[in-house]
């Protein structure tokens, strides 16, 4: 017999499908991808564990990739401009294109303002704005630092990322490894500032 919670429990998931663009217009064709990708690996969609997996599987994709990190552009006034600001420690997930594995990055960044700051909460809707899509590390903090550098109005940005990769992890080399990143914008190329905004935020291990 099926408990009241359970229900409920089903209604959400069937609220946030249709939310998504799902069960309201038929079945999400990502779940025939992911039934004919059970096949191919040997897989029987129809036994227990597997039966409900590829509407989970349609359903994380479409929640993944159309991800709304909310207001991003939200800015004050300063007077405290030339000071050194530095975010650490956001960590997103991303997806890697040549493979389709996730990968972790932990983001830092870093700028000079001018006549603007950026709201705090916003470095970090920023950093997963881009996170959720198809791509390299390196594209992902170009694009973070397009953005700060963009919403800022300031040329003077970094943005370093340590990533670690599933596609190296469990497959090829199988090896977990860190892959760093950095981009240095404007004079944040200065070795100093550059020591500077690594020895604030614990990146000097770069």
């Amino acid at each position: 017999m099926t408990s009241s919670i359970e229900v409920l429990a089903e209604e959400e998931v069937l609220a946030e499908e249709v939310a998504l663009g799902g069960e309201a217009h038929g079945p999400d064709p990502l779940e025939d991808i992911a039934r004919r990708l059970l096949l191919e690996i040997g897989e029987d969609p129809q036994r227990d564990g597997l039966r409900d997996t590829p509407r989970r599987f349609a359903r994380w994709w479409r929640e993944f990739t159309q991800h709304d990190p909310g207001s991003v552009d939200t800015v004050f006034e300063t007077t405290a401009s030339g000071s050194l600001v530095a975010v650490s420690g956001i960590d997103v997930w991303s997806l890697c294109e040549h493979h389709l594995l996730p990968f972790s990055c932990r983001v830092t960044i870093g700028y000079l303002p001018r006549e603007h700051i950026l709201g705090l909460s916003k470095f970090a809707r920023v950093a997963h704005q881009h996170a959720h899509r198809l791509q390299s590390q390196e594209q992902l903090t170009q694009d973070i630092a397009d953005d700060i550098e963009k919403l800022t109005g300031s040329p003077d940005v970094a943005v370093i990322g340590r990533g670690e990769h599933l596609c190296m992890a469990m497959r090829g080399v199988r090896t977990p490894a860190t892959m760093t990143t950095a981009v240095w914008r404007g004079a944040l190329k200065d070795t100093g500032l550059r020591q500077e905004l690594t020895a604030l935020t614990g990146d000097n291990r770069h």
